[in-house]
């Protein structure tokens, strides 16, 4: 069950608990529980960066992004000041998001390789993507802390996906790690010792009542430009466990193409 957030879309609902990924999206909006989080990403959103001066931010924290019956979740880290926080979708109107979109529209998972503003036209197939994290943080480091307090989110929806989620793909070692215990609270086995984090790394989470599925979790480097600037994570590299996880979740990706 999601805890109670201190938080203004928390408060107008009558038990504090979303029913559906849209009820969701739209609390996760206006949530203002992290003072340091809504401090910083509503400065950036005021003083902006120089090329996107004529353009009116975000500046709130970004919901998740995908379809509700979605087989596959891809899990990063946080929004990026000038991106999501700007844009107000997940990995949209910066380099990351253009290194994971391009892999994603190749491996018939988006409908396109771009995402530059939201009513782009840009659609994921059976893919959601979210994060531990929904306010842009200084330095792209969240504390631990505020990563506590934007844990019920993702538990709330990994409930709401659960019936149709069969895979999940981690950016990161924050993500990682942030993700394993909200599995488990969301009704998925983990493994002890916990499983490590690394690039390809994959692992089967047994459901706790029998007449669920299992969930397979696979990691990736982060599409951060620190890692593909340096190599470190290339295309192919995201591509071919893109293109793992959706065969683990049974996916029939779109033909690549335009979009």
């Amino acid at each position: 069950m999601m805890r109670r957030a201190s938080c203004v879309a928390c408060v107008r609902m009558t038990d504090g608990v979303p029913g559906t990924l849209g009820e969701l999206d739209a609390a996760v909006s206006e949530c203002r529980a992290c003072p340091r989080l809504v401090s910083w990403r509503e400065e950036v959103a005021r003083v902006k960066r120089a090329a996107y001066a004529d353009q009116t931010y975000w500046g709130r924290p970004v919901p998740g992004f995908g379809p509700v019956d979605a087989r596959l979740l891809i899990v990063g880290l946080a929004p990026a000041a000038h991106g999501a926080n700007r844009t107000g979708r997940m990995f949209t109107g910066d380099r990351s998001g253009d290194v994971l979109y391009a892999a994603l529209h190749a491996e018939g998972l988006a409908n396109q390789p771009t995402a530059t503003h939201r009513g782009d036209g840009l659609r994921l197939c059976d893919t959601r993507i979210t994060a531990p994290v929904h306010c842009a943080p200084p330095a792209n480091k969240p504390t631990t802390g505020e990563r506590d307090e934007c844990r019920h989110w993702l538990v709330r929806e990994l409930e709401l996906l659960a019936g149709g989620l069969r895979a999940a793909v981690v950016l990161g070692a924050f993500g990682w790690q942030s993700l394993l215990p909200v599995l488990a609270d969301a009704g998925w086995v983990i493994p002890r010792p916990r499983p490590r984090f690394g690039h390809g790394a994959h692992v089967e989470l047994p459901p706790r009542s029998p007449s669920d599925r299992p969930l397979h979790l696979l990691g990736s480097y982060h599409v951060s430009q620190q890692n593909t600037f340096t190599g470190r994570l290339t295309p192919a590299m995201l591509r071919a466990v893109l293109r793992a996880a959706a065969d683990l979740a049974g996916i029939r990706p779109q033909a690549a193409g335009p979009g």
